[in-house]
């Protein structure tokens, strides 16, 4: 998979895209990561790619473009599946839509900041809004780190255990079940029984029923 990141702060993705699970991607060859800076295709002389919004109104807005210079750039030697931007009215990031953007092979991740980016950016340039949560960010590049993330863990290889990825929490509609480790016994708080008891088919049942209560105890809208 090759991920274009576009943004204004490329500073941000310093350390979260060389470390632990993604850093190991990179070293497999699984995953090309590769940040562009907005203010590399910006004309104005002091590199701004912001300005004020018509009609008024606090805040600034991203030009249309070093966006669009940046895009159309990308665009000449890949061709991109999707071109995503990280909003806070996109599309809620669920699993399934981890499961099927982790298939891409090239995407690229457009970077909101301040008040957003200029309409026709979304009307004309971006094919896919998606949002990490109801809540406003200063900038859209913790949601690209977020997503980046997501989809990354589930590429064969990348996992040194690929099923693992299998049995995390809404996959299959349901949250995972508890898991414990050594010692079995500590401070009196015990391990249950059947998780050391060796008996793998009465594990997975009590994994099953373990997951389905928790998810009607803590998320039943999953059950719907």
């Amino acid at each position: 998979m090759r991920l274009d990141i576009i943004t204004c702060l490329p500073e941000l993705f310093e350390g979260p895209m060389n470390q632990s699970i993604v850093k190991r991607s990179i070293k497999k060859g699984l995953v090309s990561i590769h940040i562009h800076n907005l203010r590399d295709y910006s004309t104005d002389k002091h590199k701004k790619v912001d300005d004020y919004a018509f009609g008024g109104g606090a805040g600034m807005v991203l030009s249309i473009e070093p966006i669009d210079a940046c895009i159309s750039k990308l665009k000449e030697g890949t061709d991109y599946e999707e071109i995503i931007y990280l909003t806070p009215d996109g599309d809620k990031l669920d699993q399934a839509t981890a499961n099927n953007l982790s298939l891409k092979r090239n995407l690229i991740l457009l970077c909101g900041h301040y008040k957003g980016v200029d309409q026709r950016v979304r009307e004309h340039l971006v094919t896919k809004e998606i949002s990490i949560g109801d809540y406003v960010l200063s900038g859209g590049e913790l949601a690209a780190m977020v997503l980046a993330d997501s989809l990354i863990r589930l590429i064969p290889g990348v996992l040194n255990d690929e099923s693992s990825a299998l049995s995390d929490s809404f996959q299959d509609n349901l949250l995972a079940p508890p898991v414990f480790t050594r010692p079995a016994n500590y401070k009196g708080w015990k391990v249950p029984d059947i998780l050391i008891s060796g008996h793998e088919a009465k594990v997975e049942e009590w994994r099953n029923e373990q997951a389905l209560n928790r998810t009607k105890k803590k998320r039943p809208d999953l059950l719907k």
